[in-house]
């Protein structure tokens, strides 16, 4: 016997979707963002109004092996807030992948460009999309080959760190106070 799923509950965080096995609610906690595993945090508590002589025993392995996160998956892929918050999501990081595109058409794989492009790849990597070259080199207008050249340069000029086997890397300080500048310099221009 599967438990019963409860609510579905969001924020600017993220979001948690509880699970009722027996005695027990299940919470399980994902952060704003696609769907692409698992949550990041589970926690078990005794439900409300729950025999006493069930709670005493503790949680048994039962209760754990039960835990549906397939179906728990499925459901927080359905819900209308989190799809709209993928969609604002994903409208930024094409707005910051169009800048990029701009950046490059006027000044060359220049310094604030390098910190651009490393930026919306890391929050591409870091939103977990399958194939992010492809979609920073379909926003920049350059083939994909190029964008993982740059990517490098970007790395290798000290924009973004490399992440051993995966996409994504970490932002480097130089990275964040070209882009701090760059958005400065805006600011200063409106």
């Amino acid at each position: 016997m599967c438990g019963t799923f409860g609510t579905v509950e969001a924020n600017e965080s993220g979001f948690e979707i509880t699970q009722k096995q027996g005695a027990w609610v299940i919470r399980m906690w994902w952060p704003t963002g696609p769907i692409t595993g698992g949550p990041q945090r589970i926690t078990v508590e005794a439900a409300e109004g729950s025999a006493g002589r069930d709670v005493a025993r503790g949680i048994s392995t039962t209760v754990l092996r039960r835990l549906d996160l397939a179906a728990a998956m499925k459901l927080a892929e359905k819900a209308p807030e989190l799809q709209q918050g993928m969609e604002e999501v994903t409208a930024k990081v094409e707005e910051a992948g169009s800048a990029a595109g701009l950046l490059l058409t006027n000044e060359g794989v220049s310094e604030p460009y390098l910190a651009m492009l490393a930026s919306t790849y890391k929050t591409m990597a870091d939103l977990g999309a399958p194939a992010p070259v492809p979609w920073l080199a379909r926003l920049i207008g350059r083939r994909p080959e190029t964008v993982k050249d740059h990517l490098k340069r970007a790395r290798r000029e000290g924009y973004l760190t490399t992440v051993a086997g995966k996409a994504g890397g970490e932002l480097t300080e130089k990275a964040t106070e070209v882009l701090a500048s760059f958005v400065n310099s805006d600011d200063d221009q409106d």
